[in-house]
């Protein structure tokens, strides 16, 4: 089982970043050491997650780094990208923890040892569970709670780190977890998650100030989740609701990055469900950024719900990943295309996309094809999006090793390495020696074209 790019692909090309990506409370553990957050709350409550879990261990990260940092050097990966959890670094009374941010310092410099850039998110959703109780981010003093944060880890970390991201998937902390109600706080509210958007966003633009202050070397930028939103049917309603999605789901959280203004959407909605909006709110959230990230998985099908909103038609045509997404990577090169039709992008990585599969060990390895083909699809269609014209520097596969998947508990399996979580052993897969042979290509290409 291979990954195959083409001899001339952009992909191959010396300057372009290939890596691996995780997300602190899926996989440090060790929670003892820093403060609880809103998912060790959340985990807690009997039925939120699917299989009773918890991250109090996870993959056990934080014990084993060293011996994780290996790992990823032996992917031969260009970049590793990764979560500070705010918990573990900030004291409840805004001072740092010492031993939490000597724990980072160690993991960037055992990382440029490797010669591996270190592509830092600040917030990919634990968020303190102080500050929850204090209103967490429907408080918009929480905003200004997350500045200071980047304000202290950015001064500390310094040149460390190459690319600083503000927020993992904003729309997952505002929509998931104060709309839908499946993710932490679990909250069930339209007015309240629009709100958290805007504060969440407001955050982001507020830490960019800092960073570009502390860190003007870095990458500074934000990550956001796309779906491309396809109709039901053919039908004028269904066309309104999916194209009611895209800005609801998609152009919410860029738009204001690139234009300072939310989708028309907005004005359609009851005053009662309006986000309250500060005056100069929007100039600060759409700060210059030196990159934007790419969150990959699937398209999303809407019909009209008959309520003059719209509705999500789940996928029953395979292939479909084990978490019952559809395997659609023509959506990547859609979207990709799209937000550069609509923006001023600027560079852009993908920094996830990948496939929960069912994974097993048979006979000490993992024979995981479907996601070797995933990987393949996926990565073709980033060379579509750039032939077309869309400037793609970098591409992170999602995950780096199988960990807490959230609401799923550890039931489902996205790592390119799998975990038994009982003994912690980590065992690559066939797409992670088949990424690994995709990097090797690469190297040897390279060396070819400097020994001409």
């Amino acid at each position: 089982m291979k990954i195959s790019l083409a001899a001339d692909s952009a992909l191959l090309k010396p300057d372009f970043t290939f890596g691996v990506a995780t997300a602190s409370f899926q996989i440090e553990g060790a929670a003892n050491s820093r403060l609880p957050c809103i998912w060790d709350t959340f985990c807690a409550e009997p039925g939120r997650i699917k299989d009773g879990s918890d991250g109090l261990v996870a993959c056990d990260h934080v014990n084993r780094w060293r011996e994780d940092v290996e790992l990823i050097a032996s992917l031969g990966v260009d970049a590793y990208r990764f979560s500070i959890a705010w918990g573990r670094v900030i004291n409840r009374d805004g001072s740092i923890n010492q031993a939490g941010l000597d724990f980072y310092r160690q993991l960037l410099e055992a990382l440029q040892a490797h010669n591996i850039k270190a592509f830092v998110t600040l917030y990919h959703w634990d968020l303190p569970q102080y500050l929850q109780d204090n209103g967490g981010w429907l408080n918009r003093a929480t905003a200004f709670k997350f500045a200071d944060y980047a304000d202290k880890v950015s001064r500390a970390l310094g040149d460390k780190v190459y690319s600083y991201a503000t927020l993992n998937e904003p729309f997952c902390s505002a929509y998931l977890s104060y709309e839908a109600g499946i993710h932490a706080p679990g909250v069930q509210n339209r007015k309240q998650g629009r709100q958290v958007a805007h504060h969440l966003l407001l955050a982001h633009g507020l830490a960019m100030t800092v960073l570009r202050r502390n860190a003007p070397r870095a990458l500074n930028g934000i990550v956001l989740n796309f779906s491309p939103c396809h109709p039901a049917s053919t039908s004028d309603a269904d066309i309104r609701a999916a194209r009611m999605a895209d800005q609801y789901h998609n152009q919410w959280y860029i738009q204001p990055l690139f234009e300072g203004r939310y989708p028309e959407l907005l004005s359609e909605l009851p005053s009662n469900e309006q986000p309250e909006i500060a005056a100069g709110d929007m100039a600060i959230i759409a700060q210059p950024l030196d990159f934007l990230g790419v969150n990959y998985y699937t398209r999303t099908v809407y019909r009209d719900n008959g309520k003059g909103w719209f509705s999500d038609v789940p996928p029953t045509t395979p292939p479909l990943t084990d978490m019952g997404w559809e395997i659609y990577p023509a959506g990547l090169t859609e979207i990709l295309l799209d937000i550069n039709k609509r923006y001023p992008l600027p560079p852009v990585y993908i920094t996830e996309n990948g496939a929960a599969m069912p994974d097993t060990v048979q006979q000490g390895m993992v024979q995981d094809s479907e996601r070797v083909a995933y990987f393949q699809q996926h990565l073709q269609a980033v060379e579509h999006a750039i032939s077309a014209g869309v400037r793609i520097d970098g591409y992170f596969a999602w995950s780096l090793m199988d960990n807490f998947e959230w609401a799923e508990g550890y039931a489902k399996r996205f790592g390119i390495v799998y975990v038994d979580y009982t003994t912690q052993q980590r065992v690559l897969k066939a797409s992670a020696i088949a990424l690994r042979d995709c990097f090797a290509s690469r190297t040897a290409a390279d060396n070819k074209s400097a020994n001409k």
